[in-house]
């Protein structure tokens, strides 16, 4: 059985923005279209129906140890990423609640909603 997936809030995300450390890694999973309506800067864009073309080249890409965080629309698609990052030994992976329609309605309402 899988363990929850560890989840950051879009306020905590913001403050990690504003004081991005060194080693954090950003990935956003949704769709071109989606990216050009609103997107956040710094993070990687990696669409999950896209998977078969970036999938192999994860593990050389990013570093399995440092901390992770996934975004998508609200959350579904990059809960599903963080839980395959995790089974292929992804060990500080977390889901970014409410994805970015959340960022939009309680940190920045210039990010765009669709």
């Amino acid at each position: 059985m899988n363990k929850p997936i560890l989840e950051i809030s879009v306020q905590e995300l913001a403050l990690r923005l504003s004081d991005r450390k060194p080693g954090l890694q950003l990935i956003d999973v949704r769709e071109p279209h989606e990216v050009a309506i609103a997107h956040l800067e710094g993070f990687d864009v990696l669409p999950l129906s896209d998977f078969a073309n970036w999938s192999e080249t994860i593990l050389s890409r990013y570093q399995s140890d440092l901390e992770t965080l996934v975004i998508c629309h609200h959350g579904m698609r990059s809960d599903r990423m963080c839980q395959w990052l995790r089974n292929i030994g992804f060990s500080n992976v977390k889901n970014i609640v409410g994805g970015i329609d959340a960022y939009s309605l309680f940190v920045d309402p210039k990010v765009s909603r669709y």
